[in-house]
């Protein structure tokens, strides 16, 4: 099970974190958002794959980001089309596509199954007019009526205290978490030593 912690831009924060055992660490290249990692981000970690977040961006932008922080991965938060997924994936990159979910847990499957073949994971986030980061769950009972190839990571309000719930969650192609905004102290600073115990009852 993929943990990625996301929303990171500070040098010392991040440097504790890669400590951890982590598989994705998640960098906001969207200038709107206020976890907004800038152009570069001063500190890279070397062991952990590097994921940058992108809503509507030109292409070729997104490639220079991609190119100057090592990224292993793009999360698409916008109304990026399928042939831009083709594209990206077609330069090595491993696509992860977001979608927004509404708290009642309506899963937009005539819209996932265009997408279906073009991406290399599905990325399922309560639905915001702030494309993430909201802090706010949506009822995820309702994954169960997913029934795509597509493998996805649940985002969304994660919290601390959602480990047992997330553990007895089962469904096909359930690939990982997405965590953010519940365990910082401040934008873009995320409390260590939650997410450690998090991360000790999940494993």
């Amino acid at each position: 099970m993929i943990i990625k912690v996301c929303g990171m831009r500070d040098e010392e924060n991040i440097r504790q974190l890669e400590q951890l055992d982590i598989d994705w660490m998640g960098f906001i290249f969207y200038p709107d958002s206020p976890r907004y990692a800038g152009k570069e981000v001063k500190y890279l970690p070397s062991k952990i794959k590097k994921v940058g977040v992108f809503v509507d961006q030109n292409p070729q932008i997104v490639r220079e980001r991609a190119k100057d922080n090592h990224l292993f991965a793009v999360q698409l938060h916008g109304n990026e089309p399928p042939w831009y997924c083709i594209n990206l994936r077609d330069e090595g990159y491993k696509v992860i596509k977001s979608f927004g979910i509404d708290k009642d847990g309506f899963i937009p499957l005539a819209q996932l199954h265009a997408y279906e073949g073009k991406c290399d994971y599905y990325l399922f986030d309560t639905k915001t007019d702030l494309h993430g980061g909201s802090g706010k769950k949506f009822n995820w009972s309702k994954l169960a009526h997913y029934k795509g190839d597509t493998p996805f990571i649940l985002s969304g309000g994660i919290s601390p205290e959602d480990v047992e719930e997330i553990k007895s969650l089962s469904f096909p192609n359930f690939a990982g978490i997405d965590i953010n905004s519940r365990f910082e102290i401040a934008p873009a600073i995320k409390d260590i030593e939650a997410i450690k115990r998090f991360i000790k009852q999940f494993r």
